[in-house]
């Protein structure tokens, strides 16, 4: 699983928006979302976490990794 913090994402529309990003990098990932924390979670993702992050910051997200 892997997680990011995504600064700019405050509510569901954030989350539609960052799930399109999350699918074009891998379609049959798993997204969920935490708005309080404003952290997304990525499970059985095919891709690494240096491609979900730049395909993020590319369309505008403030994404960083969260370790753990």
């Amino acid at each position: 699983m892997l997680r990011f913090r995504i600064a700019n994402m405050g509510c569901g529309g954030c989350a539609k928006g960052v799930t399109r990003v999350v699918r074009i990098v891998d379609p049959d990932a798993q997204v969920t979302f935490d708005l309080q924390t404003r952290e997304v979670s990525i499970q059985g993702c095919a891709a690494d976490a240096d491609r979900f992050d730049r395909e993020l910051r590319s369309a505008g997200w403030k994404s960083e990794r969260v370790q753990g």
